[in-house]
């Protein structure tokens, strides 16, 4: 109970506001890029830009916070998709894309302005992707792997780099309703291909990859090559 004459503190007010805070900051970050300055943050999300200080402690400590919120947002996604195992939760994530497209240009600014936050956001994404694909072989949607901790890797790299080769060359546009149509032109783009390629392969049979195990000392072994026969 509140001591006499203390205001009680409005937690979930406050928490709504530090998500509002953090939301316009992802939108405006993924428009403008990581030059924007605090007072239009603030402006965005109604707040002053004393309060996101007081929330967030500087400028990186925000960007830090929208770097979780977006990690989490996609963690969660590809969770679903990669343990549900019918397609059926990755038509209705490409149903509403619009939804994500607020994320994946932020982290497209964020790959695209490198330095050290950017890569604390590679591993991390790398670490979540571990996660997820353990997840997606317990529930025997996804292939175990002889190296999971490098596949992983390879894929978040093959991943991040195609997108940021991808909307370079495209011309990714500011504006979030534009940008939200070019993410879709991506996924049409590359999903049936990308589909493809995890679910029926590209080499006909495994020489290749069993030349490149006898000449590698120690090669890696696990459950892979189980699965494999």
């Amino acid at each position: 109970m509140a001591s006499a004459g203390v205001a009680p503190v409005d937690r979930d007010g406050e928490f709504a506001t530090v998500g509002r805070i953090r939301d316009a900051a992802i939108a405006r970050f993924a428009r403008d890029g990581f030059r924007v300055g605090l007072r239009t943050i603030a402006a965005d999300a109604g707040v002053t830009a004393g309060l996101i200080v007081h929330h967030f402690g500087s400028k990186d400590g925000l960007r830090r916070a929208c770097d979780e919120q977006v990690l989490a947002v996609l963690r969660e996604t590809k969770a679903k998709a990669l343990t549900d195992g019918s397609g059926v939760t990755l038509l209705a994530q490409m149903a509403e894309v619009e939804r994500f497209a607020p994320m994946v240009q932020y982290l497209l600014r964020s790959l695209q302005a490198g330095g050290e936050l950017a890569a604390t956001l590679i591993e991390h994404m790398i670490a979540d992707a571990e996660e997820y694909l353990s997840a997606g072989e317990a529930a025997g949607v996804v292939r175990p792997s002889r190296d999971r901790a490098a596949r992983t890797r390879y894929l978040a790299y093959q991943a991040a780099g195609g997108m940021v080769l991808w909307f370079t060359l495209h011309g990714a546009p500011a504006s979030a309703d534009e940008f939200s149509a070019l993410f879709r032109r991506y996924l049409d783009d590359l999903m049936l291909p990308g589909l493809e390629l995890f679910t029926e392969g590209l080499l006909v049979d495994r020489s290749m990859l069993d030349e490149y195990l006898m000449y590698v000392p120690d090669p890696p072994s696990g459950d892979a090559d189980n699965a494999a026969r």
